[in-house]
């Protein structure tokens, strides 16, 4: 498998900006359940994050959304480094549809 470089955020990004780029990109997946579960999830939790996190949320963005669905509905365990962010976003959905 080859593995694409990640894209890094402008240096110059502002914390709101980068925020707000990072709800877009949680919104528009290309799978709608990974568009609603994302977007839901970037809006409730992006602000109280911290600079690592929201680096490895981008990161986690840059993920396949066939992957990402199968670790966030547990089919498959996450893969390193992200393991504990998905598990963060499984509970973010049951506590919305619990």
């Amino acid at each position: 498998m080859i593995e694409l470089p990640h894209p890094t955020p402008p240096a110059d990004e502002t914390r709101e900006t980068r925020e707000k780029r990072l709800v877009m990109r949680s919104m528009r997946r290309g799978i709608k359940e990974m568009d609603l579960i994302l977007s839901a999830y970037a809006r409730d939790r992006l602000a109280a994050m911290t600079v690592q996190d929201l680096d490895l949320y981008d990161r986690l963005l840059n993920e396949n959304d066939h992957d990402l669905y199968q670790w966030v509905t547990g089919q498959v365990p996450a893969k390193d480094p992200y393991g504990a962010m998905v598990s963060d976003i499984q509970s973010h959905v049951a506590g919305i549809h619990g």
